[in-house]
């Protein structure tokens, strides 16, 4: 009894009446509950009318054909976004989850993974999306990252979503036309999610490559550095640091994954069906590329940022030779006249008629000289 009102509790939390005489509501009236996104029973890879989740349960676990399908095994799909501990409780109690499997669905924030507990395997993905933007800056935001957490049994899958992106929606519709694929099972769909999530990080890796080559071009390109030859003043260290750091969250949504997937793939497991298991092979393919692009990406831009400060010394270097050589010139006229500026009374030339346009000369003359010297040099 505490488990149909556990359960009550995530389909429809508004109603209160008695365990005795509660009947849960069509599928598709499960979406009262704002953490339920979708459920639904599979037999022989079709969509069935169940009259509810209670009776989706019983008809997958005891082998009797639902009200519009016909066949005896089959399997629920229950998609949920955000669900809190009360809301997740009934269904966990229900399906026999794993404790610590179920915290880390409900909190979120967790490494891509592959756990089994069981009857059951818990999978988490990381899931990763694009933000267009106009302009890369210091402070703009390139990829957002979100959670598909996956619990697949013999006769049940559920995921659990955290973030805004990453919808699971287009991929059941997709699969759902596809029946000979959905009939292999709770399998057929981990891998599903999965590709998609791989298939994201692909797309993702390509304007990611975009923006590193606008960073690029824009720190050893002429323009940007005040004219041929002359060096960046790293205004594009901000930039270049911001998509370091975007790179590396897409990094770490990659790189746990890859063993995951090797798992799935070469591993012979009772939940994943061996026809299934050479496409999990594909995805770890795809995963294992999609992690040597990121940490390239990651080395580049170490090799950029690091050009692009060796570009600001060597402008910061030749200020300051600028500055010294102009010290330099305006301490000729500075000594002369702080020596004729003496005021004694027995000075060389002090009472010279041409005294003091000789002087000026004299300095206008080593100045000249100077200050060519150090334009041979390259200082000025």
């Amino acid at each position: 009894m505490s488990m149909i009102r556990d359960l009550r509790a995530v389909v429809r939390p508004a109603l209160r009446k008695s365990t005795a005489s509660y009947d849960y509501g069509p599928a598709q009236d499960i979406a009262a509950s704002s953490a339920v996104v979708d459920c639904a029973v599979y037999r022989d890879g079709v969509r069935c009318d169940s009259s509810g989740l209670r009776e989706a349960l019983r008809t997958v676990r005891r082998g009797r054909p639902a009200e519009s399908c016909d066949g005896s095994d089959g399997f629920v799909w229950i998609g949920l976004h955000e669900p809190t501990e009360q809301e997740f409780a009934g269904i966990a109690e229900e399906f026999g989850l794993h404790p610590l499997a179920v915290e880390d669905a409900v909190h979120a924030h967790q490494r891509p993974k592959l756990e089994r507990y069981d009857d059951s395997l818990f999978t988490v993905f990381k899931t990763i999306r694009y933000v267009e933007h106009a302009e890369l800056t210091s402070t703009s935001e390139v990829v957002e990252s979100g959670e598909v957490m996956v619990f697949t049994g013999r006769y049940f899958v559920i995921t659990v979503r955290h973030g805004g992106h990453g919808s699971l929606r287009a991929l059941r519709h997709r699969l759902e036309g596809d029946p000979e694929l959905l009939a292999k099972g709770p399998s057929a769909v981990l891998h599903a999610i999965a590709d998609q999530v791989v298939d994201d990080y692909l797309a993702v890796t390509e304007a990611v490559q975009d923006d590193i080559d606008d960073v690029e071009i824009d720190v050893f390109s002429a323009g940007n550095s005040g004219g041929p030859g002359k060096a960046s003043r790293g205004g594009d260290a901000g930039r270049i640091y911001q998509l370091k750091r975007e790179v590396l969250e897409f990094k770490r949504a990659v790189s746990p994954l890859l063993r995951p997937m090797q798992v799935l793939g070469e591993r012979p497991m009772r939940l994943i069906d061996p026809e299934i298991q050479k496409y999990f092979r594909d995805v770890a393919d795809h995963v294992a590329r999609v992690h040597e692009q990121v940490t390239g990406f990651d080395d580049l831009l170490n090799s950029i940022l690091q050009a692009n400060l060796a570009q600001a010394t060597v402008v910061q270097n030749e200020d300051m030779r600028k500055i010294t050589a102009w010290a330099a010139i305006l301490a000729v006229p500075t000594m002369i006249t702080g020596v004729y500026g003496m005021n004694f009374d027995h000075m060389p030339e002090l009472r010279w008629k041409y005294g003091y346009p000789v002087v000026l000369c004299a300095i206008l003359a080593i100045c000249y000289a100077i200050h060519r010297g150090f334009r041979r040099n390259g200082w000025l």
